[in-house]
């Protein structure tokens, strides 16, 4: 009998486990092959939704579903953490010491965040004047910060790349603005976004075509800097050229890394433990018979469920082509989309892969649409909000989405007109006031 192992049910090992089942549905139900699922969480959440917690758009209960009933009844699901891969031996060993053999395996296990990475920042103040979104516990602590803050200094500050959803922090900042102003203090509140990167966009044709909303909002910009440790109870970000942005309320983007179990088998991963693929192929470059997909690789794409919907299609047939001792297809091409949410009820949509940026355009029907990229829209919006529904039936169930394709498409897309870029409201941290009146 042929044995595919997933590690991680989270998005990517969940929309593999659905696919693949379908495809060797013969084989499962005649015993010639299994699909075992590993993951020692029982519940599975919807991430995209952690960014709308703090601002009372979604509740907890709107994320949360049982991870079982996600995942197809002829995937073998255990419950278990994981503490090795054996290449040697094509087998995994789990938490309690128990070795699961595979003929191939997909490693799905993601990015996790290591706030206890930056010194300090776990410390005095965390949770109090220090938080995160990117957990569930984090996004419903600084739910409650931010009903009974008052106004000061908001510092939004990602602390390293790559990160979940690179767009998050900034839709952060955006969404803050609309919420401060809807509580009528946003004149009692200044929001600096702080960034590792020379510009807060990771694509330079977004930040040529949408820098002039962080002026338009009033969002105070300090590129290039890298966070080396935070002082909690004085409310200092510190760079590790010693640069200094004060806080009164921090919101963290901590530090990403892979599985720790990944670090355990030489070859595997990279220094932040994401494993090491053929970024067209997916295929890893330790052993043939593994593959990754989603957050957990470290091809140059988006750590998104986009992404991990795009790979999927070319990962299942790598996986049958492996087992036909075939050669694998190199079709994934880095495509990604997503809408970042900006405020009041609008939001944008980008369209990219490896070689190509975001452009102006329709999506997902060239020149219908209806959905506009690289343009703020109310429908772009409601798009973000619809897609929780689109998530749970058709992306995790690895169905087609309409109008969707693995590939991306040129069609319906134009050059970005050539005009002068809008100048950066950039500033220097001595140059962010120490108080708002």
């Amino acid at each position: 009998m042929k044995q595919i192992v997933i590690l991680g049910a989270g998005t990517a090992g969940t929309i593999m486990a659905n696919r693949l089942s379908r495809l060797y549905r013969n084989e499962i139900k005649c015993e010639a092959l299994s699909i075992t699922i590993v993951d020692q969480d029982r519940n599975h959440l919807y991430q995209p939704g952690l960014l709308f917690i703090p601002f009372g758009i979604y509740q907890p209960e709107d994320l949360v579903r049982r991870q079982v009933d996600c995942l197809p009844s002829q995937v073998n699901r255990i419950e278990s953490g994981i503490r090795r891969v054996l290449t040697d031996t094509n087998e995994v060993v789990l938490a309690d010491g128990r070795k699961l053999s595979y003929d191939v395996l997909i490693i799905a296990t993601g990015t996790q965040i290591a706030p206890e990475e930056t010194v300090g920042l776990t410390g005095a103040g965390w949770g109090e004047r220090m938080f995160e979104f990117y957990t569930l516990e984090g996004a419903v602590a600084l739910a409650e910060a931010l009903e009974r803050w008052e106004g000061g200094r908001l510092v939004v500050d990602i602390v390293d790349m790559p990160i979940k959803c690179p767009v998050a922090p900034l839709e952060f900042a955006f969404l803050a603005d609309w919420y401060f102003t809807e509580r009528g203090i946003r004149d009692k509140v200044d929001i600096t976004y702080v960034t590792p990167l020379d510009s807060a966009f990771t694509k330079p044709t977004c930040a040529k075509a949408l820098t002039h909303l962080l002026t338009e909002k009033g969002v105070r910009l300090v590129t290039e800097f890298n966070a080396g440790e935070v002082d909690g109870p004085n409310g200092r970000l510190v760079s590790w050229d010693d640069r200094v942005v004060d806080f009164d309320l921090l919101v963290s983007v901590p530090l990403h890394m892979g599985a720790e179990f990944i670090a355990q088998t030489d070859g595997l991963g990279d220094d932040q433990r994401f494993v090491i693929v053929d970024q067209r192929t997916l295929q890893a470059e330790v052993t043939p018979n593994i593959f990754a997909i989603g957050d957990a690789t470290n091809v140059p794409a988006s750590k998104a469920g986009s992404v991990a919907h795009f790979q999927a299609e070319i990962l299942e047939h790598n996986v049958r082509l492996y087992l036909q001792d075939s050669p694998l297809e190199h079709g994934f091409d880095g495509h990604a989309n997503c809408f970042i949410e900006t405020g009041f009820n609008k939001a944008l949509l980008i369209d990219f892969n490896y070689n190509v940026e975001p452009l102006p355009g329709k999506f997902p029907i060239p020149v219908l649409g209806p959905l506009p990229l690289l343009k703020e829209s109310r429908l772009n919006h409601l798009g973000k909000l619809a897609f929780r529904w689109i998530y749970w039936n058709m992306l995790l169930p690895g169905r087609h989405i309409p109008g969707t394709s693995t590939h991306m498409s040129m069609r319906g897309k134009r050059p970005l007109p050539h005009t002068p870029q809008e100048p950066v409201p950039e500033v220097s941290p001595e140059e962010i006031p120490s108080q708002v009146a």
